[in-house]
């Protein structure tokens, strides 16, 4: 009978030791924020003289409403594979550049929901964020959002501005806020000043530029010094160039990042041969959403944190053919019309918040 006591003590306390380690098993719930160069996404209507041009009927592109709903599908049916079993409704967040106005968006969010509903998933009524740019070409960063998981406060735009160059015109830096995860986040959505001219020739631009993003940082942690700050978009540079390792002073490594700098976790995905885009053969990592150390579990423990990155590099997204193979499939490439989606593969961070 003692014997039998004794296994059946020993049988609940391991029951109970069990249970105790269940119990501390540390849950969270995973928020995506995307980002995605839409690649020249221009309706049909020649809204900007010879700028605009090149994307109407009678331009050299031929550009058509069917080509435009073709591409308008083609980013819809991309959008919608972004998930996970962590994410199964999407990124709550999906920062956006290349695109010309409002109305594009309005069909690509309507699109979306089109193809959701088709397949049988819960539609995403994603909300539009825009504001129109001096930009030359005509092109704008905007924010798209789920009012499901994401809370929308407000939101401001900055303009760079360049000393002695003052017909220098380019995107403005959009800069959104609200909570997520019952946290305050803000994400500045850019796209900085291309390589036109070359790469050093030009990169006192995107320099000038990741000093506004920067400053904008500073800004906010002057009113709430423990929020989440996110600067995300096409930054026309790699993670180890001088206007985001220096400039902006996002760090390869997280031990070295503080509280108030930037962790970029692309430097070491671009290391290991993992880019966005494809130029003479070689990888760009141009695409980046770089995270606030305010967003690192060693510095706010208790706060939505940094949990991984990925570029959402899936086999549709990648041409086929000869010497593109593998590269982001693009709508055009040598003047040919492939009907592709865009030549930046998009990219996703996955934050999460500890459910207590």
């Amino acid at each position: 009978m003692k014997r039998l006591l004794l296994i059946a003590t020993l049988v609940i306390a391991a029951i109970g030791t069990l249970a105790a380690q269940t119990g501390n098993k540390k849950q969270y719930r995973v928020y995506g924020v995307a980002f995605y160069n839409l690649e020249n996404l221009f309706d049909t209507i020649n809204n900007n003289g010879k700028y605009d041009l090149e994307y109407s009927p009678q331009g050299s592109r031929q550009w058509n409403t069917q080509k435009y709903r073709s591409k308008i599908h083609n980013l819809a049916y991309c959008i919608t594979r972004m998930t996970s079993k962590t994410t199964p409704n999407g990124p709550a967040v999906i920062g956006v550049s290349e695109i010309e106005n409002r109305s594009v968006l309005v069909d690509l969010t309507a699109e979306i929901d089109r193809i959701l509903s088709q397949e049988g998933r819960q539609t995403w009524n994603l909300q539009i964020v825009h504001h129109d740019s001096p930009d030359r070409r005509g092109v704008d960063v905007s924010c798209l959002y789920n009012p499901r998981q994401f809370r929308f406060i407000d939101v401001t735009n900055s303009r760079l501005t360049i000393p002695g160059y003052e017909t220098f015109r380019t995107r403005d830096q959009m800069c959104v806020t609200g909570i997520l995860g019952g946290d305050t986040l803000s994400i500045i959505v850019n796209h900085w000043p291309s390589r036109l001219g070359g790469q050093e020739q030009s990169s006192y631009l995107r320099e000038a530029a990741a000093d506004l993003s920067k400053h904008i940082a500073d800004s906010l942690w002057t009113l709430r010094p423990n929020q989440g700050v996110i600067v995300m978009g096409d930054l026309n540079d790699d993670p180890d160039d001088r206007s985001c390792a220096i400039n902006l002073g996002a760090n390869k490594k997280i031990d070295k990042t503080d509280t108030h700098s930037f962790y970029n976790p692309w430097w070491e995905m671009l290391d290991k041969g993992i880019g966005t885009l494809a130029y003479k053969g070689a990888w760009n990592l141009f695409d980046q959403i770089i995270i606030s150390g305010t967003l690192l579990e060693k510095n706010n423990p208790d706060a939505l944190q940094y949990w991984r990155c990925q570029v959402n590099n899936f086999e549709f997204l990648r041409d086929t053919e000869g010497t593109r193979q593998h590269y982001p499939k693009r709508t055009f490439a040598a003047g040919a019309y492939l009907d592709g989606y865009s030549d930046h593969f998009p990219t996703e961070v996955f934050l999460r918040k500890l459910v207590k």
